[in-house]
């Protein structure tokens, strides 16, 4: 994988993602679905802070969550207008780095660790594709579930929605 191909699936992610986020309703932000889930507030945080990973993914070879190696915690972002500038923060100082980084950095390995034990080691570019883009695609999914599930109007991402047909 390449700096330009991870560019181009990358836009068309994060896309999708800031048409979910725009979708997001301000006054529904305390909402969860179920007392186990994340409210619709930390969620669409979480989808909009998820690029800020590939910096550490593609400038450090080791990284610790235990040891604090991480971006910092989420801010309390409170409206859908606040969810979708910090999502072009992150998505913009993460594309940045993408485009930054070699085909040789793309292949050399990348270890996550927790509290110091080692959960797995790969190629940077796999990580990229599976712990940033994969997450975010899997997560603004569930963000589509929560906007159903409030009977919000549930935007096109790969193609036409049941409220979005013909567009």
């Amino acid at each position: 994988m390449s700096a330009q191909g991870t560019l181009n699936a990358f836009d068309h992610i994060v896309a999708g993602c800031r048409t979910a986020l725009e979708a997001v309703p301000d006054d529904r932000l305390d909402w969860r679905p179920h007392e186990k889930s994340w409210t619709l507030g930390e969620l669409a945080t979480h989808v909009a802070m998820i690029p800020n990973w590939t910096m550490p993914t593609l400038t450090m070879s080791e990284f610790d969550i235990g040891a604090g190696d991480g971006p910092p915690p989420n801010p309390e972002l409170t409206s859908s207008g606040d969810l979708v500038a910090a999502l072009d923060r992150s998505a913009a100082a993460a594309r940045q780095t993408i485009e930054a980084t070699s085909d040789e950095v793309f292949a050399s390995s990348w270890t996550m660790k927790v509290g110091g034990e080692t959960r797995f080691t790969m190629p940077k570019a796999i990580v990229l594709r599976s712990f940033i883009l994969d997450h975010l695609i899997h997560h603004r999914a569930q963000l589509g579930v929560y906007l159903r599930l409030l009977d919000v109007p549930v935007p096109q991402m790969f193609g036409p929605t049941a409220d979005f047909p013909d567009m």
